[in-house]
């Protein structure tokens, strides 16, 4: 499942195997583009991803539709590993789901 609002360069959407693109959990246009990857902004950009996933709801029922049926793998475009969307989406659903 491709969680990145932006399709990823370099990739077709004939050549790639994604089965789902949730844009609608992907941060917005204008949190991307403040958080720039910058790790030190990493703990706001967080709180105000998830403040924008809390305000998603009808996206966020979507996706713990696909959670229910079995294993969901998110996959994402950014090069930095530890501070992107995916893991802070990951982060997010574990909170709710505790």
């Amino acid at each position: 499942m491709l969680v990145d609002r932006l399709w990823p360069r370099g990739l077709s959407k004939e050549d790639a195997k994604i089965d789902v693109w949730l844009k609608s959990v992907a941060p917005s246009n204008d949190l991307r583009k403040w958080y720039q990857h910058d790790v030190q902004k990493w703990p706001e950009f967080k709180k105000r991803y998830f403040s924008e996933l809390d305000a998603e709801k009808e996206a966020l029922s979507e996706l713990f539709e696909y959670i229910k049926k079995g294993k969901v793998t998110f996959l994402y475009s950014a090069k930095e590993q530890l501070h992107n969307n995916a893991v802070a989406l990951k982060e997010y659903i574990d909170m709710v789901l505790s």
